[in-house]
């Protein structure tokens, strides 16, 4: 594979030829309530969004039920002051009896379905649901063995990047690599709920593109859509978007979450980015044939007699295209006219 070649998701192609395959991240803003999760399914599928993702976790399968210092966010967390990772997982997970019925909804409304698993248990339990891929959290990019074990299902995996260093995407790649798998996505992340867009470093699309030989996307945390419209002119081929009913109704990734008019705008607008991109090359577009005939051209300006001396109140520049170019002025400056020529007439060496 290479950051050119299409990958498919189930019936969905992503690649640089491709509309940017968007996928909407429930994450746990269903709230607890399942219906509610089904309702933002529904949603999703008005928007146009080609995927929904889950994450496949429970409190004791991601952390330790314990309240040390380190098994709590910082106090000034903007989000979630310091809440204990059990509880904060405990409230955000959603529960694996749920993933059946969402899945089944997200395809019957014409969407791939598919989840983060956050341990190999998480794994298996989405193999018995045929996910199309799987996706790797960018904390978890670190758990090479988790890595392997998603890689080794044969099916394409996402690798988000977060915090990790160059070294450790890379490490992360070749694990993915090592199972024969090449069905590979990096996502470029910056792990800040919400991310400042200032510190999204859009710029290092191109740049990861290059180093790994493949297809670079973004999972966006910043708020609105701006800078993942701006990921897809630098050459993302997949966004993520975390994806909620309504801000105001609460939940933990509500405060960075798109609603659904806003997916829909999103889904649009990263259309429009990437037909935009077209071709590396410069010169007149196919839309622009009609604008050539009205470039301007230089043409007789008024009635002229055979013998008179083209000057600047015979011979103007004007649109549209058809005499000579209007830099040619210089040249036929003085030069007499061979046959009569009317108002109108282009400019052209045969008539003088």
């Amino acid at each position: 594979m290479s950051a050119t070649q299409t990958i498919n998701f189930g019936h969905v192609p992503v690649g640089p030829d491709h509309q940017p395959l968007i996928i909407a991240e429930m994450s746990g803003n269903h709230n607890g309530d399942l219906e509610r999760a089904l309702d933002i399914v529904r949603a999703m599928g008005e928007t146009g969004v080609q995927a929904l993702k889950l994450q496949t976790y429970t409190a004791d399968t991601i952390t330790l039920d314990v309240d040390l210092p380190a098994f709590r966010l910082p106090a000034e967390h903007k989000l979630w002051p310091d809440a204990r990772l059990y509880d904060l997982y405990q409230e955000a997970h959603t529960p694996w009896e749920w993933h059946e019925p969402i899945f089944a909804l997200a395809q019957e409304l014409g969407m791939l379905a598919f989840s983060s698993p956050f341990d190999p248990t998480a794994i298996d339990f989405l193999e018995k649901l045929n996910v199309p891929a799987y996706k790797v959290a960018s904390n978890e990019i670190g758990d090479l063995p988790l890595v392997r074990g998603m890689a080794e299902t044969g099916k394409p995996i996402i690798i988000s990047t977060g915090s990790a260093t160059l070294i450790d995407i890379d490490a992360a790649v070749r694990a993915a690599r090592e199972t024969g798998n090449e069905q590979i996505i990096v996502l470029s992340c910056t792990a800040s709920y919400p991310a400042p867009p200032e510190q999204s470093n859009l710029r290092s699309i191109p740049v990861l593109r290059d180093a790994l030989g493949l297809q670079i996307g973004l999972s966006d945390h910043t708020m609105g859509i701006g800078a993942s419209i701006a990921a897809v002119a630098l050459g993302a081929t997949v966004i993520e978007k975390h994806v909620t009913l309504s801000r105001a109704d609460g939940g933990v990734d509500s405060a960075f979450s798109l609603e659904p008019d806003e997916v829909k705008a999103l889904v649009e607008g990263t259309k429009i980015a990437q037909l935009a991109l077209g071709e590396p090359k410069v010169g007149p577009k196919q839309a622009e044939q009609n604008v050539l005939r009205f470039r301007r051209s230089l043409y007789v300006s008024r009635d002229v007699k055979a013998g008179e001396k083209v000057a600047a109140d015979n011979v103007r520049s004007v649109r549209p295209a058809g005499g000579l170019a209007p830099d040619a002025f210089g040249s036929v400056e003085g030069r007499e006219f061979r046959v009569d020529a009317v108002k109108g007439t282009p400019l052209t060496w045969d008539i003088l």
